[in-house]
């Protein structure tokens, strides 16, 4: 069983020594474990996945309140999963396979996709970096926006206008990072630099497309 990818939850960040004594940043990552929730073919689906989901503790109001997704996880003989992800695979997988962080080594190139940290409605020079005004002599610019567009024609603000407005909390997919460790024993993923996300955010982690393995 090759299972492309993992659910997991940021830990937070810490530091480690690689082999060659340097001193690197890297990302703690709770991944998995994950159980094969749902298996599709390319004769059936017309295409061929695994639908994984995360192992995690799951209240008894959720369950009940989310009948559709209990039904799905009973269908296959499973405890009621909450966050689902479809993975491509090689080789086999059966529905029931558990998916552990022992899928990636130190040195695998992934792709990690988590939601950024939402930061509420900002204005032009945080959210698109802009200059802003003097800060002296009494401007009275300094942080606001300017001119929008032209007041007699097309007498309207066009469309992707760069303005104040809610920012953070999109999806964003980090590229070609390296796994630095693992701990199988506690299901522990250390990526190389930053990941997407705040503590506790869920991230889904796959071999990069183009990177290489261990």
């Amino acid at each position: 069983m090759a299972i492309e990818g993992i659910i997991g939850k940021k830990v937070g960040m810490t530091q480690v020594f690689a082999e060659d004594g340097l001193l690197v940043p890297v990302t703690v990552v709770q991944a998995g474990p994950c159980l094969v929730v749902q298996k599709k073919t390319a004769d059936k689906d017309g295409y061929d996945a695994v639908q994984v989901g995360l192992v995690e503790k799951i209240s008894n109001r959720w369950a009940r309140e989310h009948g559709a997704e209990r039904g799905h996880a009973e269908k296959a003989g499973l405890q009621p999963l909450r966050t689902l992800v479809e993975f491509p695979y090689s080789g086999e997988a059966n529905v029931g396979d558990k998916v552990q962080v022992d899928i990636f080594q130190p040195g695998d190139a992934i792709d990690v996709v988590g939601q950024s940290k939402g930061k509420g409605f900002q204005g032009v020079m945080k959210r698109h970096n802009f200059r802003g005004g003097r800060a002296t002599h009494g401007s009275m610019f300094h942080r606001a926006p300017g001119s929008i567009g032209a007041s007699a024609f097309p007498s309207r603000v066009m469309k992707g206008m760069r303005m104040g407005g809610r920012m953070g909390g999109d999806q964003v997919t980090v590229k070609n990072l390296r796994v630095a460790k693992i701990d199988v024993e506690n299901n522990l993923l250390y990526i190389r630099g930053a990941v997407p996300g705040g503590r506790n955010g869920l991230v889904i982690i796959s071999f990069a497309k183009n990177g290489k393995r261990g």
